[in-house]
């Protein structure tokens, strides 16, 4: 049985992104990337990452970002669903890159993570 196809998900501007791509190109596995700036990632695919990374939504926030501030996230309790849905109406506040293969993700922060899936 073929080994499960290896998904990332990331922003191709983002430093570790572009290392975890090196790497996989490096490793000569055959993989396939979604920048979800441009493809974002439906609500119930985050869902499913999150249950394959084992971590709540509040996790995947980036908290260095703008828009973490402008909408003071850090100050305001909110639901996994919500935080759910701020993920998915605003694609910057999620960690990047996270590395999907069949039913295993991480995020891949530090890029060399990455060796956890290959």
């Amino acid at each position: 049985m073929p080994s499960p196809r290896i998904t990332v998900y990331q922003k191709p501007t983002c430093t570790t992104c572009r290392r975890v791509h090196a790497a996989l190109t490096e490793a000569g596995v055959d993989f396939d990337t979604v920048d979800y700036f441009v493809d974002p990632i439906p609500r119930a695919t985050l869902q499913g990452l999150l249950r394959k990374l084992g971590v709540p939504p509040r996790d995947l926030l980036r908290t260095t970002e703008p828009v973490y501030r402008t909408l003071g996230l850090a100050r305001r309790s909110l639901s996994e669903s919500e935080v759910l849905d701020l993920l998915v109406e605003h694609p910057e506040l999620l960690q990047r890159p996270i590395v999907e293969k069949g039913s295993r993700a991480i995020l891949a922060r530090p890029a060399e993570r990455i060796a956890e899936l290959l």
